[in-house]
């Protein structure tokens, strides 16, 4: 004889405590993103405009670079 239990939930369903989960780690990884572009924006705005050069950007290749919308 077959049974099938209906009682559980689906699977890839997530609870309450998935959602949250979910929602901390986007919390998390946003932060860190932006972290990282600080970081990568401080350090090139520390180079000299002869270092920037050096290396083919310009200062207002900074802002996109640090963002990751611009690679060089």
């Amino acid at each position: 004889m077959a049974a099938f239990d209906t009682t559980r939930t689906t699977y890839g369903s997530t609870g309450l405590f998935g959602r949250f989960g979910a929602l901390v780690a986007a919390a998390t990884g946003a932060f860190a993103a932006w972290n990282d572009a600080r970081v990568t924006r401080n350090a090139l705005n520390g180079l000299s405009d002869r270092e920037l050069a050096d290396i083919g950007m310009c200062r207002g290749d900074i802002d996109g670079v640090a963002t990751g919308k611009t690679v060089f």
